[in-house]
């Protein structure tokens, strides 16, 4: 199980303390392989995006209008986090749902 997002996160780390054997990437420091990117990107789509951050609010609009594959690839912190891949399973953030999901709620 690999958890990708921001050491700097407290959602990131409320999840790295609860999945203590899954391996943490950051998102910043070393990016997301294309492979997860690419299968993040066909589930969750503009999901993906987090447009309520502080990263999204320094854009122009025209930065803005851009595909969410260019965007997180110009912009890694713009990933909505966690991004958690256990196997073949990707979830997205760190609700209740994500959290029974993966046996931890």
């Amino acid at each position: 199980m690999e958890i990708y997002g921001l050491k700097t996160c407290d959602t990131c780390r409320k999840a790295i303390k609860a999945l203590p054997e899954a391996r943490f990437v950051d998102v910043r420091a070393d990016g997301v392989p294309a492979d997860v990117m690419a299968a993040a990107l066909a589930t969750f789509g503009d999901k993906l995006v987090n447009t309520r951050s502080t990263t999204w609010r320094g854009l122009s609009e025209a930065e803005r209008q851009g595909t969410p594959q260019d965007l997180l690839g110009a912009h890694p912190t713009l990933m909505k986090r966690p991004l958690v891949a256990d196997g073949d399973t990707l979830h997205l953030g760190w609700t209740k749902d994500v959290q029974a999901a993966l046996g931890v709620a």
